[in-house]
């Protein structure tokens, strides 16, 4: 059986597109759709579209069963044209206009997501009768791309809220949270699950019982280094449940897009420059045709480190490189610290493979910063078993 590696690299030999670009196997985003939704049995997926929203993706995700986290009305309206039920939709994100609101409410949205009253307000007058779950800002060991203290509320006033949701009129589904994209320590959630159960305590105490529990995304891909297998995170939020909601039974969301999409995709890029700054310098600087503000901006701070595989053949020989993208910024410098070696022959002109790249890449991809496009992105995916695959 081929791997996700070989069909990507059986279509970008056979079609040489211009790089940068990603590829997506599609067979390979349902692959890990379908086994975390077997690790996770009985939790609802919803699939953080922000990821990837690529129309192939969000298609086959649809006739698969998932669900959908969405952020705006341009993703609501993405995952209705992929053909995605908008009773599946969840408007997750906290910061959005009335406006937003409302164009959600008319589409058919019924699940919305608040931390502060000025929200709750404007669902209540825009999305009447609407669910909605407070997000609760946790404290949570640092994740590889943390959050901060963007999103969310203390415990002490999502409870106000539900209680004050309830009186205007709202369905008040429970409470949200995220210990941050790429978590690799599984003891955050029971942080996090052991403040949502005071909620569930507080709000029933005076007659307002909840009944779901959004456990956010977080579960981590290994991009260079070992990260804890989907077993290893539904096992430990298992656990926390049990402990902490104990004679409960809340219904549970999931709302992953890393470890759906990530490992189904592959940048293919260029050399465009190899510099030495000056003749004693121990490391030369590579520039690529690929940099942080044309899809690779998760190597700010050198978060997420990627593997690196050279497509050109080239001697064994090797040597330390600090690796920049193509753009006139100070800023497009991906990797200083993080240790790369690559070949001492290496070229203008050679490809570089960056492997697991199908997460956070074309999505964070900026419009024409330089005049650089955004990240062309294929999908490829199999037809019909036995038949060729196809690319769009």
């Amino acid at each position: 059986m081929s791997t996700t590696l070989d069909r990507i690299r059986g279509f970008l030999a056979e079609h040489d597109p211009p790089t940068p670009c990603l590829v997506i196997d599609v067979d390979t985003v349902l692959e890990r759709y379908h086994a975390l939704a077997a690790t996770f049995d009985g939790c609802r997926i919803q699939y953080a579209v922000k990821a990837n929203p690529e129309p192939a993706v969000l298609r086959a995700l649809v006739a698969a069963g998932a669900s959908f986290d969405v952020a705006s009305p341009a993703e609501i309206e993405l995952c209705l044209a992929a053909g995605a039920a908008p009773e599946t939709l969840s408007y997750g994100n906290t910061v959005k206009k009335r406006a937003d609101i409302a164009f959600a409410h008319r589409a058919g949205v019924r699940e919305y997501v608040i931390e502060a009253e000025s929200d709750l307000v404007n669902v209540a007058e825009e999305a009447q009768g609407a669910q909605v779950s407070v997000r609760l800002l946790v404290e949570a060991p640092a994740s590889v791309t943390p959050f901060g203290r963007k999103f969310g509320c203390a415990a002490d006033q999502a409870v106000p809220l539900l209680l004050r949701a309830a009186e205007l009129g709202l369905d008040p589904a429970g409470v949200s949270f995220h210990v941050g994209s790429q978590q690799l320590d599984t003891g955050a959630w029971d942080l996090a699950i052991a403040s949502a159960a005071k909620v569930f305590t507080a709000t029933a105490e005076h007659g307002v019982p909840l009944r779901r529990l959004n456990v956010g995304g977080g579960i981590g891909v290994g991009y260079t280094g070992p990260v804890p297998a989907p077993a290893d995170y539904a096992a430990a939020i298992g656990a926390a449940l049990r402990e902490h909601l104990p004679g409960q039974a809340p219904e549970v969301v999931l709302e992953p897009g890393r470890a759906i999409v990530a490992e189904a995709g592959l940048v293919r890029c260029e050399v465009v420059l190899v510099s030495r700054k000056s003749a004693d310098d121990a490391e030369r600087w590579v520039y690529l045709d690929i940099g942080r503000y044309n899809g690779l901006a998760e190597t700010e701070n050198e978060a997420i480190a990627y593997r690196l595989e050279v497509v050109t053949d080239h001697s064994a020989a090797d040597g330390p490189v600090i690796i920049a993208g193509p753009t006139c910024d100070g800023d497009d410098v991906l990797y200083q610290r993080t240790p790369y070696r690559l070949p001492l022959s290496l070229r203008p002109g050679d490809r570089i493979d960056i492997l697991s790249a199908g997460a956070y890449t074309a999505s964070y991809s900026s419009v024409a910063f330089n005049g650089i496009p955004p990240l062309r992105t294929y999908c490829i995916h199999s037809i019909h078993e036995g038949r060729p695959r196809s690319a769009e």
